[in-house]
């Protein structure tokens, strides 16, 4: 476990440079893609090098090609001698594309493929730094969007920027400065190409940016939406809502092909138009050029090489015009993931005091507590000594829950303050507390791994006792033994093989292994049958032994045994007592029992 937190730091360490780089950016998105390269700027010029060598055969194959049929028609007397030099030349540059290219690609491609993970990381850390409210408001489809596909556009627009872009400028520029030398009558001509391309790019790039982020806000929107629906499938099959689940899918998709369209549409006649504009220059460079040879300013061979350079610079700034929607998904990716990483609602812990140590003394004072201006908690006080039981109790929406969550740092109190040890929450390193924390709540949350996995996670220093022990005071042995391979058994997506109860118990047993100072139970046997619930409760009382334990429950059978019941409502605490103090006094606490009798 020590050993994953310092390579933990280290990531953390490694990708803050990044986060931060996107917190302090003030420019566009362009300035921001060349900022995320900083550090492999050496990589880069060492693939640009190679990249000028490798595609030198391109602007040296016109100039060999004039040379020979200019001394094919004129036949001087070293014809022969020029033709073969000129040939072996040729050849040189060609095979040296063979080895430049290698390094080219490695240099590069190990530059991007460095960056792309590092983003990802970066994304993933903020991920983790932001805040459950956070989370919770944000559609985790959405999220999964901008760590893979967004990174994935970024990564695109890196090869275009760094690959394509770098050739098509290196072209134009060889070109114009091969024609302004042989001839600037010529080089005039082709000048009209430029403000020509200038044109059209002002008179697009607005549509195309505005349908770009439509387009990636819908598709971030549909991810969402397909994952939610693939986790209600069972619902959904569950009261016969398979048709009314596809039309609103069916919608939702039409949606995203109407939005393509409108994008693939612009798009293309913004590429057909510049397409046919190039073609029409290039004809009459053709006509041009000839008419020149006719009347002797040039020679014939310069033709071939004039048409060649003015065809390479049409099909180059063609490229540009063709690359820009690209361009544009790229950038507009940039800006998504840096609304992750510039979000400033993170849980801050640096510099504050680190909790080694627990005896479990918990203090509520005067907490306050609103969601969306709706006042849950008023002013909470409770005092929890050292090993104490605490059950809370009340009405759905009473604040049960959130007194866990504001106690785990879930939430954050707008008034009061919360005391662990006399030390006030507010002031501590939230992450040094979970440590000597455990929590289990309603939904049993697994993943995919084996079952030994999921009972020990995030831990690796745990022993095969420990492990057997936690199996056992979590009622798992007869689950374990049912199983093919034990505890070495994989498990479905979220647990999908598994019952109800085996998950919450698999949970409990997660809290077991922890060992922890404080026990968290918001509805820890909700998922159980009254039979596996009769079987865990004994388990659950001798994890809270010792232990000082919050729980919340619905089942009055679940919180008989607490040391003190506090029933929540009207924002703060209404009754309290151990069960049978309540029970006499015939008050709230009383009603929600005789409801259950």
């Amino acid at each position: 476990m020590g050993e994953n937190k310092e390579k933990g730091k280290i990531y953390e360490t490694e990708n803050q440079e990044m986060i931060e780089m996107f917190e302090q950016h003030t420019g566009g998105n362009l300035k921001m893609l060349m900022r995320i390269f900083k550090g492999h700027y050496w990589e880069l010029a060492g693939s640009i090098f190679f990249f000028i060598i490798k595609h030198s055969p391109v602007w040296v194959l016109p100039i060999v090609t004039a040379n020979i049929i200019n001394v094919a028609t004129y036949r001087p007397e070293t014809a022969g001698k020029v033709i073969v030099i000129n040939s072996v030349v040729m050849l040189v540059f060609l095979v040296q594309n063979i080895f430049t290219n290698y390094i080219h690609t490695w240099l590069y491609s190990k530059t991007v493929r460095e960056v792309e993970r590092d983003l990802r990381i970066a994304l993933v850390n903020k991920l983790q730094l932001l805040s459950i409210p956070y989370h919770n408001g944000i559609q985790s489809g959405r999220l999964q969007s901008k760590v893979i596909r967004d990174v994935e556009q970024i990564q695109n627009l890196s090869s275009q920027i760094f690959i394509t872009i770098l050739s098509i400028l290196l072209n134009i520029v060889v070109s114009l400065g091969v024609i302004i030398y042989k001839s600037r009558v010529i080089f005039l001509f082709f000048g009209l190409t430029i403000p020509a391309a200038v044109f059209l790019i002002v008179v697009f790039k607005g549509k195309i940016k505005i349908y770009n982020r439509e387009f990636r806000e819908i598709m971030e929107d549909t991810s969402a939406k397909v994952m939610e629906m693939v986790e209600l499938i069972p619902i959904t099959r569950a009261h016969a809502l398979e048709e009314e689940e596809k039309e609103k899918m069916r919608n939702q998709l039409g949606t995203v092909a109407k939005r393509g369209l409108k994008l693939d549409m612009v798009q293309t006649w913004f590429s057909s138009i510049s397409w046919v504009m190039f073609q029409a220059f290039q004809v009459l460079c053709l006509g041009f050029t000839g008419l020149l040879a006719f009347k002797g300013k040039i020679e014939v061979g310069d033709i071939t090489l004039y048409q060649t350079y003015f065809s390479s610079i049409v099909a180059q700034v063609s490229g540009v015009i063709t690359l820009l929607p690209i361009i544009a998904k790229g950038l507009e990716s940039v800006q998504s993931i840096g609304e992750i990483l510039t979000e400033e609602d993170v849980e801050q812990n640096e510099g504050k005091e680190k909790l080694e140590k627990l005896n479990g003394d918990i203090v509520f004072e005067h907490v306050k507590f609103s969601y969306e201006e709706k006042e849950i908690l008023k002013d909470l006080n409770l005092q929890i000594k050292k090993g104490e039981t605490v059950a809370f109790v009340g009405d759905s929406g009473a604040g049960k829950t959130t007194i866990l969550n504001l106690l785990i740092g879930f939430l954050k109190v707008e008034g009061g303050k919360i005391l662990v040890d006399g030390h006030d929450l507010s002031q501590v390193d939230m992450r040094s507390f979970r440590e000597h924390i455990a929590i289990v709540t309603q939904q049993s949350i697994l993943f995919t791994g084996t079952l030994r996995e999921n009972i020990t996670y995030g831990m690796t220093d745990v022993t095969e006792e420990q492990i057997q022990k936690a199996v056992k005071g979590a009622n798992l042995e007869e689950l374990v033994k049912s199983l093919p391979e034990g505890l070495d058994t994989k498990i479905n997506e979220h647990g999908s093989n598994l019952s109800g109860g085996q998950k919450q118990r698999i949970s409990i047993a997660r809290a077991f292994i922890r060992n922890p100072d404080i026990l968290i139970l918001d509805e820890a046997t909700s998922a159980l049958d009254s039979v596996s619930e009769k079987k865990i409760q004994d388990s659950i009382e001798k994890l809270v032994e010792g232990r000082t334990t919050l729980v919340v429950a619905h089942r009055f059978s679940t919180i008989r045994n607490a040391d003190k019941i506090a029933v929540i409502g009207n924002g703060g605490i209404m009754e309290y007592g151990n069960y049978e103090q309540l029970m006499e006094k015939h008050g709230k606490f009383y009603e929600m029992r005789m409801l259950q009798a």
